[in-house]
């Protein structure tokens, strides 16, 4: 489910090793275009490893939580955004988060890209059906 541009891609990524398949895509299908990548995790996740794949296609986090009791606090994560070198920002809730992303992808045509967390993919969909019905 994506619009065509710029394109808002749902992808199910939550580990080091399907992040660097999805840049290794992004890469393949988009060689000129940076996501804002729609980002939450779980705390048991290994998040630089993830930021550490992605780091080449990002053009900024958009950090938000999903409505779930295992998800990390948006601050946890932006201090390992900022370890990684990746300029963040963060937005809750999840539809706030999916909202800014369209409105910076507007600007310059970047692809907004949920992953991280299924959860918050999940909520992002959601958000996305609804403000397209």
């Amino acid at each position: 489910m994506a619009r065509r541009e710029p394109p808002v891609i749902f992808d199910s990524a939550h580990n080091q090793d399907s992040f660097a398949k999805l840049r290794e895509t992004l890469d393949a299908y988009f060689p000129d275009k940076q996501v804002y990548l729609i980002f939450g995790a779980s705390e048991d996740k290994n998040i630089p490893g993830m930021f550490a794949e992605m780091r080449p296609k990002i053009k900024r986090i958009i950090l938000t939580r999903a409505d779930h009791p295992r998800a990390l606090e948006v601050e946890q994560i932006q201090q390992l955004a900022e370890q990684a070198g990746v300029e963040s920002e963060a937005v809750t809730p999840v539809k706030s988060a999916l909202m800014r992303a369209l409105e910076l992808s507007s600007k310059d045509g970047s692809i907004v890209l949920s992953a991280g967390s299924m959860f918050v993919t999940a909520e992002v969909m959601s958000a996305w059906k609804k403000s397209n019905e």
